[in-house]
């Protein structure tokens, strides 16, 4: 059996401004499912209608930009994912407008013989502008760009994001199987360089006809969550969470939205973990061990801060990283970068 997560109410205080979402929801690092959230949303009300309806609503918020939309073989059922060997693909894109690719969705709802078609991470206000305003959560900080996820039946591989993800079920079902951060070394992970849409994916997830070549899953799976949402319920996720999304239904839509709850600056923490792979992780092991105290000690931090044994005012750059401390450290690591 898996552990329920934890629900609030569509009208808890905590979901009515950014900053106290932060202190109180996603401090925890944990995910956090709001039923009923987006109901009365103008595109969740169209879907409540119809298929048709829903379409009708998108279509007249078009901006006449064309995205690249996934079409898959009804072979694949809605499973995207790598070909065998890695070499490619198991579905196709093709640059087509939103109008047409809807039309591509319904009629693959009506007949499942005809090729799926999915759209993945439509930035709303390029392609849909219209929605924007009546679309916006007040937990979500001013300027975060609303995404659309539109499809048929689909199964999208497991994977994490590297922001906050805050996700509104539109129209149909979607399931969300999540493992936890830590879960990583057993999910035996893909290529970082050669993804299926920007993010490393779960090999063992994605491929449930091989066992054998994932022993280590079983421990993933021992600690899996998952959770099924209905039309107007939302589920925030920390980030690094790992998550494989299914979409239930024939039609589907989902809103979600990214941002780094935590940030003191725009440098992102993933970038520090690419920088430490090539200077870190081809050392020996016992240099490795020692730069791993110093990241303890100056960045994880166990003790607390890493100079408290120091007056503040005596702590240099360390003494205020959100404030000046930050903008130094960064000049620093630029100069160092020019060889300078």
């Amino acid at each position: 059996m898996t552990a329920a997560l934890r629900e609030l109410a569509c009208d808890d205080p905590a979901l009515t401004d950014p900053a106290r979402f932060r202190d109180e929801v996603a401090m925890g690092g944990e995910p956090v499912v709001i039923r009923h959230y987006a109901r009365d949303w103008p595109l969740s009300r169209a879907a409540q209608i119809s298929n048709h309806a829903a379409c009708d609503y998108l279509r007249r918020h078009d901006s006449g930009k064309r995205p690249q939309v996934m079409l898959g073989d009804p072979a694949i059922d809605g499973r995207y994912f790598y070909r065998d060997g890695l070499d490619g693909f198991n579905f196709e894109r093709v640059e087509m407008g939103i109008g047409e690719a809807l039309q591509r969705m319904l009629d693959h709802a009506d007949d499942p013989a005809l090729p799926s078609a999915y759209l993945g991470s439509l930035v709303a206000p390029a392609y849909l502008p219209g929605l924007v305003d009546r679309h916006q959560p007040a937990l979500v900080p001013p300027g975060v760009a609303m995404r659309l996820w539109i499809g048929n039946a689909s199964h999208v591989a497991c994977h994490y994001d590297a922001y906050e993800n805050f996700a509104c079920v539109l129209a149909g079902r979607r399931r969300f199987t999540l493992y936890p951060p830590d879960a990583i070394g057993d999910l035996y992970v893909g290529p970082i360089d050669f993804t299926l849409a920007g993010q490393p994916v779960s090999m063992a997830a994605g491929d449930r006809d091989h066992p054998e070549r994932y022993p280590r899953f079983a421990r993933a799976e021992a600690r899996k969550r998952v959770v099924e949402l209905e039309p107007g319920d939302a589920l925030y996720l920390p980030k690094l969470w790992w998550h494989q999304v299914e979409a239930l239904s024939p039609f589907n839509i989902m809103a979600n939205f990214w941002w780094d709850a935590f940030a003191i600056g725009p440098d992102a923490p993933m970038l520090a973990m690419l920088f430490a792979m090539i200077t870190l992780g081809e050392r020996p092991q016992a240099d490795r061990e020692a730069f791993r105290a110093y990241f303890d000690h100056f960045v994880f931090r166990p003790n607390g801060h890493p100079l408290a044994h120091l007056p503040e005012e005596k702590r240099g750059v360390l003494r205020d990283l959100a404030g000046g401390g930050y903008g130094q450290i960064r000049t620093m690591i630029m100069r160092a970068l020019r060889g300078q």
